[in-house]
């Protein structure tokens, strides 16, 4: 199984604004320390605004932060929001499936445990989890920190 690159930039989005939280992280920055696509993040950053995960901030000083808790957001629900699905094989789908095999199959069944014990451990860690380290990655990156240091979100 393999994420898409927009889950990847979408999550590595949220941890940068959960790590920065209060302050503002641009998108520009974002790209640069990433070396990745601003048009992708732009439509990553813009969704999270759509589904409630970032407040968006347009003109000149803006940029997103974090609009809910990072303790509230797991990593689980943002992957399901990014990937079209997991029907890891044809017979996933009643719609695709033509395999003769599938009354008499246990590959599938052990294959939907696989993709639903993925899916639990993903529900499982916490946006707050994966942003922890929040001084080492922006070392890492070369983004600076905030001016005040990272606090939750009101509940």
């Amino acid at each position: 199984m393999k994420l898409t690159s927009y889950s990847n930039y979408t999550i590595r989005a949220l941890m940068i604004a959960a790590i920065r939280f209060p302050a503002l992280t641009t998108i520009g920055e974002l790209a640069e320390a990433f070396a990745i696509s601003k048009p992708h993040l732009v439509k990553c950053v813009h969704q999270l605004g759509v589904w409630g995960y970032v407040e968006t901030v347009r003109g000149h000083g803006g940029g997103f932060r974090l609009a809910r808790p990072a303790h509230a957001i797991s990593i689980g629900e943002i992957i399901r929001r990014t990937e079209e699905g997991f029907d890891l094989t044809e017979c996933f789908r009643a719609e695709t499936n033509a395999c003769p095999l599938t009354a008499r199959c246990r590959l599938r069944p052990a294959l939907q445990r696989a993709v639903a014990a993925f899916l639990d451990t993903l529900d499982a860690i916490t946006l707050d989890e994966v942003a922890g380290n929040g001084d080492d990655v922006l070392q890492a990156l070369g983004l600076a920190a905030p001016a005040r240091r990272r606090h939750e979100l009101p509940a």
